[in-house]
């Protein structure tokens, strides 16, 4: 078994050769073009005896900050190549959290992706002591810097044949043991802070996917979510693992446009995703007349029954077969064209779905394989197996993988895939990893002796200044229910009563607001609207009737603009940054307490 990622790519060229691994979006054009195996390895080769060629070695931090592209890809393994250490930035990163990131990592090398990734770039030229050289990927992009060279020009220094035997003999001395990269966390509650996962981290992960996934060379696979969390970066090298092609997007907004266009067999996905799908789908069903309504509902409720009998690995009775056959014909098949015509899995995690929503999208009869993991555990801890799964669950413990529950229901979690500590930070790693056990922060427990559940955040639980605590992921995904809210997070740490800050569905609410006879369909009036406020209130007093009173949200503020990456507010897998939002609406939270 290969135990290096390169080694492993080596392997896989020999078998593929010219086969195509990757499909891209040419710019000029807007048709996709590919990438083979073989001019794959050529141009990782070329990036790791560049990188030679100016000086880097085993050890180097370099880093990547770009949108998800082949050349995000080939850096990534031509600095790997080198036994050097990936550092990625997320492509929506701020000045702020670049330099934060090379100050720490002492990085004297970025790869960037486009022009005002560049620009950002460039000014961490003045404003760190270490930061030598960028490399732009964007053939568009100019610069007069002479320290920010093109891809071209960068990729012309490797191809001397005298930097092969030394490369050749760095390749032949790297080891399962070498730290491949160092992933910084989002910083939803704090600081961020770099997780360093080595080769065997990762290839282990491959042994027991592969054991868990019925995942082959015949799939291919849509690259939307950030090759920089460690969810898309571990699942594009399970491709590689298993021989499939890849297609990178590098506008993750234009997913569900592209998704019929390329046809992908599978494809890894966060929860919002599949919110913001349904209420794509809510909307076209509240268009339709009644009848038609009547057959979606029947057919929905059809697939629920018969997702319930595939949960469980049961047979369907005959008339369950033939009614389930008659609603695939109606409805169910043209559900699932919004994501292509041969999609078949899509695995989904990076934070707490809707048990509603997973068995809707279930009983469409597309498998949503949702599962539990995180950067510090190489990903994926617990998954849905294909044959028997639980909805109310994160799926089942990963062979390979131990889990145990603290006396705090605590979920900690043992074994090959569990990162090395973080980069630079003895304390956080010391009381992160103990005795071999990483400490999640994540309450849940153990079901049927392999299926786990992950019930909360540790670090989001908050007291009441009455004593009570309180679990914002409970109340927050129970009002989240509701159509006519988009966005909701909770508050109260401290505090007499629970407080809400809601980013209304607007295009949901244009029903309610007829009614009440509002002309205007501008957010900035709609939430100041004593009718649409009142609306609100009645909305969330249904849901939360089997709260307890200190759960229960008292006040709310509607707010005109959802939450997003780019106003920082949302992590790039699309999770709500709570420090963010308390410290940007500081001012709209404390209004509720006076």
């Amino acid at each position: 078994m290969k135990q290096h990622l390169v080694h492993l790519l080596n392997d896989r060229v020999k078998l593929y050769g010219s086969r195509d691994v990757y499909l891209y979006k040419n710019k000029s054009s807007e048709n996709y073009e590919t990438v083979s195996w073989d001019a794959l390895l050529s141009l990782v080769q070329k990036v790791s005896k560049s990188l030679i060629a100016k000086g880097y070695g085993p050890e180097s931090n370099i880093g990547i900050f770009s949108n998800n592209s082949p050349e995000w890809a080939v850096t990534d393994y031509g600095i790997l190549g080198i036994r050097g250490v990936v550092v990625p930035f997320f492509s929506t990163a701020t000045r702020e959290q670049l330099k934060y990131i090379v100050d720490e990592t002492k990085m004297k090398l970025i790869f960037v992706g486009n022009e005002e990734q560049l620009e950002k770039a460039t000014w961490l030229f003045n404003k760190t002591n270490t930061l030598e050289r960028i490399v732009y990927f964007d053939q568009s992009v100019e610069s007069e810097d002479e320290r920010c060279i093109s891809w071209q020009q960068f990729l012309s220094e490797g191809e001397s044949d005298e930097l092969s035997d030394y490369y050749d003999k760095l390749l032949m001395d790297a080891g399962p043991d070498d730290l491949a990269t160092i992933l910084y966390t989002s910083g939803t509650t704090g600081e961020p802070k770099g997780v360093m996962l080595t080769h065997d981290n990762f290839m282990f992960c491959f042994q027991i996917h592969e054991k868990r996934l019925d995942i082959c060379e015949k799939d291919t696979s849509m690259c939307f979510l950030p090759l920089s969390h460690v969810f898309e970066r571990t699942w594009s090298y399970y491709m590689m693992y298993v021989g499939a092609k890849n297609i990178f997007l590098e506008n993750p907004r234009t997913v569900i446009d592209e998704l019929p266009k390329i046809n992908p067999t599978v494809m890894c996905t966060v929860p919002r995703f599949f919110e913001k799908t349904h209420e794509g789908i809510q909307k076209e069903y509240n268009n339709w007349p009644s009848t038609k309504q009547k057959i979606f509902s029947w057919s929905i409720k059809t697939g629920h029954t018969c997702s319930e009998y595939k949960s469980r690995n049961e047979s369907m009775p005959l008339l369950l077969s033939l009614k389930s056959k008659i609603a695939d014909k109606l409805v169910l098949s043209k559900l699932r064209l919004i994501f292509g015509k041969n999609m078949r899995a899509m695995p989904c995690s990076g934070a707490a779905i809707r048990p509603e929503l997973l068995r809707f999208f279930h009983a469409t009869g597309m498998f949503v394989n949702y599962g539990y993991g995180a950067t510090e555990t190489t990903a994926t801890v617990s998954c849905f197996r294909t044959d028997e799964y639980n909805f109310d669950t994160c799926g089942s413990i990963m062979p390979g993988v131990q889990v145990e529950i603290s006396p705090k229901n605590e979920i900690l979690v043992k074994g090959r895939t569990v990162f090395k500590g973080y980069y630079n930070k003895p304390e956080e790693t010391a009381n992160s990893l103990q005795d071999g056990w990483y400490y999640t922060g994540d309450e849940g427990r153990v079901i049927n002796d392999s299926m786990l559940i992950m019930s909360d955040r540790l670090r989001d639980l908050f007291k009441t200044s009455v004593g009570k605590f309180v679990s914002p992921q409970k109340v927050e995904l129970l009002l989240g229910q509701s159509r006519y809210i988009e966005q909701i997070i909770i508050f109260g740490d401290n505090k007499k009563y629970i407080t809400a800050l809601i980013v209304p569905s607007f295009e949901n609410l244009t029903y309610q607001t007829v009614r009440m006879g509002i002309a205007t369909t501008k957010p900035e009036i709609l939430i100041k609207e004593p009718q649409v406020i009142d609306f609100y209130n009645q909305t969330i007093e249904k849901l939360q009737k089997e709260l307890a009173p200190y759960e229960k949200v008292v006040k709310f503020t509607l707010l005109k603009e959802p939450f997003s990456v780019e106003g920082n507010t949302m992590t790039s897998t699309l999770k709500i940054r709570r420090k963010m939002i308390s410290e940007q609406y500081k001012n709209e939270i404390a209004k509720m307490y006076e």
